[in-house]
């Protein structure tokens, strides 16, 4: 029998758990040894790896986060700590390996695969969904259902006391969490860090809706924004004339229950990740694109910054304010 390990790197998305359950039930069909690797990159060097079973991934598919734990590691970043890694993998007889996580923890595996030849495919896995290559990383939709169901909740105060919200979502420098929810919530404002924007554009219009009965307003702002979120409100009480509050989310948007089609992505991801590995596809990773699944090589994947929808993009023009 053959042995396959996965492991999950960087920040937890929900998802991971699904994909977990999936991972050990299709390695067992398949007629191969599925292995845990906990804690991530850490892990690998710590020896924390086990066999895992059908008993070990029972029930978890509701649960959002990773059984299985992540990390961080700055020690899979030296060269000693990588030959440790391998040894371990070696003491098991573990050579394939799948990765839950993003393009730095794909950068690494890169590394660690010229070195090893230990084999491997990264399975997007970030809610700010910024890796390149893939329209979809693993976590997203749970995310922006979790952002949707605050929004809403958040409007219901914001309508009652007159003010303005300004709701800040993850991302990094990547706008798309804050996007996809402005659209899809009828927010009044939304400013990402792949538009330029100048509050000024906004003054007459929100203006003229305040005398024109407007009772609230709500603005979604990326965390990667140039100003922080306390000066958009602020913009809004010394300028518009309205009270606000500023609501960060923060990590609520990476926790909770994995979505029915996180899971369903979960399973897809996993499947065809675990048939490229035995198919000797030694090296890549597993993206969705509108043409469906497609295996990308390291370097597509992480030498190009994510481009955000431009058609999606152009609907934040202030042209029509």
């Amino acid at each position: 029998m053959k042995n396959i390990a996965i492991l999950c790197s960087g920040g937890d998305v929900s998802g991971m758990n699904p994909a977990l359950k999936h991972f050990v039930e299709y390695s067992l069909q398949k007629d191969l040894t599925p292995y845990f690797v906990y804690d991530g990159f850490e892990g690998l060097i710590d020896n924390n790896i086990k066999e895992a079973s059908y008993c070990d991934v029972a029930g978890i598919i509701t649960r959002g986060g990773t059984k299985i734990g992540s990390s961080r590691s700055d020690r899979f970043m030296q060269e000693k700590y990588r030959k440790i890694a391998k040894q371990n993998l070696d003491n098991l007889n573990i050579n394939m390996l799948i990765v839950l996580g993003g393009d730095g923890s794909f950068r690494g595996m890169d590394v660690f695969y010229k070195e090893s030849g230990i084999k491997f495919c990264g399975i997007p896995s970030t809610i700010d969904n910024d890796i390149n290559g893939t329209d979809y990383c693993l976590g997203v939709d749970t995310a922006l259902n979790i952002i949707k169901t605050s929004i809403d909740a958040i409007r219901d105060t914001a309508s009652s006391f007159k003010r303005a919200f300004v709701i800040e979502t993850m991302g990094r420098d990547c706008g798309y969490l804050a996007l996809i929810s402005h659209l899809t919530s009828g927010s009044e404002l939304c400013l990402i860090p792949e538009k330029e924007y100048n509050l000024k554009d906004y003054e007459d219009d929100f203006k003229t809706q305040m005398k024109n009965g407007r009772r609230y307003f709500i603005a979604i702002v990326s965390e990667g924004i140039k100003q922080d979120s306390q000066e958009i409100a602020e913009w809004f009480e010394k300028t518009i004339g309205i009270e606000s509050r500023v609501s960060i989310l923060g990590h609520i948007q990476r926790g909770g229950n994995p979505s029915i089609y996180d899971r369903l992505m979960a399973y897809k991801f996993v499947t065809h990740a675990v048939d490229g590995l035995v198919k000797d596809r030694d090296e890549s990773v597993i993206c969705y694109t509108k043409s469906g699944f497609e295996f990308k090589s390291i370097i597509e994947v992480t030498n190009k910054t994510k481009e955000l929808d431009p058609e999606l993009i152009s609907s934040l023009t202030t042209d029509n304010v």
